[in-house]
């Protein structure tokens, strides 16, 4: 539900805010005076183009905002939690910025959203009917919904939706299983070739590493005896090697130590030392009595390198990728083992869901085409009512097909669903879009939300023209169809009929005004005796005369009870 309007610099209005509440609003005011630019406004706010030649002539934007409360549509709210954007203890703010250079700016709750956003977002929310084009019963889509809503099975169309996908799912895997035998056989083998290969070389994880270290060190065998040779000689020759001369000093610093009792302290310092590379002398000299030089072993280590490189090559970067591959591989074998039962599985679960999606099908089409016959003369019936006596209404409900003509089931049913109607005697059903008077479709979608007020979560039903052409006693029963539906949604309403203007549970009086050389629309909401006198002007064009005023004094009695 809209809760207050914004609008800055559009058309002939300056500055204006305006807070509506549930139930009937109802503008009223002098041809001309702006009444349209208000609906036009908050077409922008619903995602209508914008048109830069609808700034106030002295600005560079315009802006437009609103308030709105969502708290109750279950889809507007799934829309905002699909896109993270959260309420504000049940409302959004939506903004729109028209720029007369540039781009303009759209938001919902301070989040940028594009204008094909904003007015799926808002399709969730408002209808709008007339001059201005946001009306959801041109779309055949909501045909469809709304007589399932009438209709008590959209609950039905959910579980057979969400059958159908888990169908179409289960499909999928069965085509996937049901490739070419060809196809398979090449790839078993495939896969069978590489676990045999992998599996012949008997990889272990590190093994690369290890081999390269032992390959390292026969390549270089033969410098590297020469370095252990001259390690052993510096340090163990017996009268010039490092550890004889180590010891030597050893022995000194004893004797200090004797001598400087504060020395004491680093001849133990001096011992661990000299321990310490004696023994790093002994595990070097063990390490070069351990290295066996042999040609034969340094190639075995060359073939058993290239064997490994070559499956990485194929398999993996790693001999841990290479076993991956092959667990994987192993994996996919056991499957295509397992494929017949898989296959056979899979054709007892489709069988159930087809057999599910079917008879659930046919129980909402034969639900669809009873509840739509009783539909159709309630819509009719109200149609009449509203001054559209030689009208035809019909919902056709037809079998979907296929591009080649065959009848088909898809995820909402067999049915393609549409509303068709002709206004005038002797001419065909055509589909709604086809209305071309704004004030004709403005009455259809009277009649038909009349009906389908509890059915549908549309909250706000703007109407524009709805007047148009009609009075009397046809005024009358669009007044009383908007109070039946106002206790439902809320309704704003342009009009000039005094007849509908005394139903309304508020009312706006749209002023055009002329200042300082510049024109201003100003809008304001009557009641008491200045509603009296908008009323009296709307009925005679006489906002003083007794008799006028009195007129106006008992209608307004009379709706207002």
């Amino acid at each position: 539900m809209l809760e207050e309007l914004t609008i800055q610099n559009y058309a002939l209005i300056e500055s204006l805010t305006l807070k509506f509440t549930s139930g009937l609003t109802i503008f009223s005011g002098e041809t001309g005076a702006g009444k349209s630019i208000i609906i036009g406004a908050l077409g922008l706010l619903l995602g209508a183009k914008g048109d830069p030649g609808l700034i106030r002539t002295g600005s560079s934007e315009t802006k437009v905002s609103g308030v709105i409360h969502v708290m109750e549509n279950n889809d507007a709210q799934a829309w905002l939690e699909e896109r993270d954007i959260a309420a504000d203890d049940g409302y959004v703010v939506i903004r729109r910025t028209v720029r007369s250079a540039g781009r303009g700016t759209l938001s919902i709750q301070s989040m940028p959203v594009t204008r094909s956003e904003l007015a799926e977002f808002t399709s969730f929310l408002f209808d709008m009917h007339g001059q201005h084009a946001h009306q959801s019963l041109l779309n055949i889509d909501n045909h469809r919904k709304l007589l399932d809503n009438y209709s008590g099975i959209s609950r039905d169309v959910a579980q057979l939706r969400e059958t159908f996908s888990e169908l179409s799912g289960l499909k999928k895997k069965q085509e996937a299983l049901k490739k070419t035998e060809r196809d398979i056989l090449i790839e078993r083998d495939m896969l069978q070739h590489a676990i045999q290969e992998i599996n012949d070389a008997e990889l272990s994880p590190g093994e690369e590493e290890i081999l390269i270290d032992e390959r390292s060190v026969l390549v270089q065998h033969e410098s590297l005896m020469v370095l252990f040779e001259t390690f052993k000689e510096s340090l163990a020759a017996e009268s010039s090697g490092a550890l004889t001369k180590l010891g030597t000093a050893g022995e000194s610093l004893d004797k200090i130590a004797g001598i400087i009792s504060s020395a004491d302290t680093y001849r133990e310092r001096w011992n661990n030392a000299f321990f310490e590379i004696e023994d790093i002398f002994e595990t070097l000299k063990a390490m070069e009595e351990e290295i066996d030089y042999s040609p034969e072993r340094l190639e075995e280590c060359e073939d058993r390198l290239q064997l490994i490189r070559r499956l990485e090559k194929k398999y993996g970067d790693s001999i841990e990728e290479v076993l991956r591959y092959k667990a994987e591989a192993e994996k996919k074998l056991t499957g295509f083992e397992n494929r017949d039962a898989d296959i056979s599985s899979l054709e007892k679960q489709i069988a159930v869901k087809e057999k599910f999606v079917l008879e659930k099908a046919h129980f909402i089409s034969s639900t669809r085409k009873s509840r739509g016959t009783i539909l159709e003369k309630e819509i009719l019936g109200g149609l009449h009512k509203l001054g559209m006596g030689k009208a035809s209404f019909k919902i056709s409900i037809k079998n979907r097909e296929t591009g080649n003509g065959k009848f088909t089931c898809g995820p909402t049913g067999m049915d393609r669903v549409e509303f068709l109607i002709s206004t005038n005697e002797g001419e065909p059903l055509k589909p709604l879009k086809a209305i071309a008077s704004g004030g004709e479709l403005s009455r259809i979608m009277l009649s038909i939300k009349s009906v389908l007020a509890d059915s549908d979560n549309i909250s706000t039903l703007v109407f524009d023209e709805i007047d148009t052409g009609i009075g009397g006693e046809v005024a009358l029963s669009v007044g009383e169809h908007l109070v039946s539906l106002s206790r439902h949604k809320q309704i704003l309403c342009i009009t000039h009929l005094a007849s509908i203007a005394v139903c309304a549970d508020s009312q706006y009086k749209v002023d055009k005004l002329t200042e300082e050389g510049r024109t201003f629309t100003e809008v304001h909401i009557v009641s008491g005796e200045e509603r009296v006198k908008e009323i009296a002007r709307m009925l005679a064009g006489d906002t003083e005369g007794t008799a006028s005023l009195d007129h106006a004094r008992e209608l307004l009695h009379k709706y207002q009870q």
